[in-house]
């Protein structure tokens, strides 16, 4: 009757020491004796029925039987490797779950996170989105950023965001016939509006001296993702917060058609609950985060 499958240890023991075609390399490698290894390879020897090496004054050689069952032993191994990487991850990678607001991820996480994943390549970053951050802090979830004023109990809180308030548009709305050039040129463009903020529309015409002014109509989203994506397209003017839409600006890709700004009490905030001890992934990542916002405050 052909043998059965051998035990690991002693599979192991034998590709290691065929490697390096010598016991005491083999137990530098596994970290056991020489004579650890030397008894492991006798017993799948036995067990086999088979020679596996020769052993010789000086080291050890592979006999027939051991060169043809190397092979099938060390790609047995990598099989078994590459198959753990790819289903649970390269060992000693560190996992990093952040949720964050969408607009806040869309438009100032995202352009600067391909960064971080440089510099800390040790790190597997998973990104969720939410809209207004009301869902519940799930268990899985290690970092998350979420918009508002607080108060979080529980919750330790690093603040990301100090903005300003302004109407942002498509540069082509600056031109033309129907160009803005003051607040009241606003009554012939579409309004575009994120519910939720708490510095809205009404408070921005209302500090430009024009509270009752109508505009051409007016669309109303639950995400400043939408708001900003309509405006790039210049199908009309959204509210922007600068830490939403400082980017756009700097490419030209938005224009600020009025120098009136509101500061804004609400921001954009890091969270993660007191009763969670930081992992090194969150540790990197606090530190990586939050010089950013720094910089981002003081440019």
């Amino acid at each position: 009757m052909a043998p059965g499958l051998p035990p690991v240890n002693w599979l192991r023991a034998f590709e290691v020491a065929a490697r390096h075609l010598s016991f005491s390399g083999a137990g530098r490698e596994l970290g056991v004796t020489p004579s650890a290894v030397s008894q492991q390879v006798r017993l799948l020897e036995h067990h086999l029925g088979a020679a596996l090496f020769d052993r010789l004054p000086r080291g050890l050689a592979l006999t027939l039987a051991g060169e043809s069952y190397l092979p099938v032993v060390a790609e047995s191994f990598d099989r078994l490797s590459r198959g753990t990487r790819a289903l649970f991850g390269e060992s000693g990678r560190e996992r990093l779950t952040l949720r964050s607001a969408a607009g806040f991820a869309r438009f100032w996480l995202l352009p600067r996170l391909p960064a971080f994943v440089v510099a800390h390549p040790e790190v597997t970053v998973r990104l969720a989105s939410s809209t207004w951050g009301f869902e519940p802090f799930e268990a899985d979830i290690d970092l998350e950023i979420r918009f508002g004023m607080g108060p979080w109990p529980g919750f330790r809180v690093e603040r990301l965001s100090w903005d300003e308030v302004f109407p942002v548009c498509s540069p082509a709305l600056l031109k033309g016939r129907q160009r803005i050039a003051s607040p009241a040129d606003l009554a012939r463009h579409r309004l575009l509006h994120t519910i939720g903020f708490r510095e809205g529309w009404g408070e921005w015409l209302a500090a430009a001296g024009d509270p009752h002014l109508n505009s051409a109509g007016s669309i109303e989203f639950d995400s400043a993702v939408m708001s900003i994506e309509l405006a790039l397209a210049g199908q009309g003017v959204a509210l922007g917060r600068s830490s939403l839409v400082s980017r756009l600006l700097e490419q030209k890709l938005l224009a600020e058609p009025f120098r009136i700004r509101l500061q804004s009490e609400e921001g954009f905030h890091l969270l993660w609950p007191v009763s969670r001890r930081a992992s090194a992934a969150m540790q990197l990542f606090l530190t990586w985060v939050l010089a950013e916002a720094a910089a981002t405050r003081t440019s």
